[in-house]
């Protein structure tokens, strides 16, 4: 599926095709979640949590960083 970016005021966004809006029951107004990936952009619906589920990520990855590299390599 694609979309274009469009010019709304002095940014520009991006439209969403009515079924993806009802499929994720999003609404005008609702906040996302911006993650730059590997391949793109990912957006995602806003949790409340998800800033402090992140913080909790990366002080972990620093904090245990050895055991990390352990248990990936299995």
């Amino acid at each position: 599926m694609q979309t274009k970016l469009r010019k709304i005021g002095n940014s520009i966004g991006v439209t969403f095709p009515k079924e993806i809006l009802d499929k994720l029951d999003l609404k005008e107004g609702d906040t996302m979640n911006i993650v730059l990936t590997t391949e793109g952009i990912k957006l995602t619906a806003f949790d409340p949590n998800f800033e402090a589920v992140i913080e909790a990520y990366k002080e972990g990855k620093a904090k245990y960083r050895n055991a990390m590299r352990k248990l990936a390599d299995g």
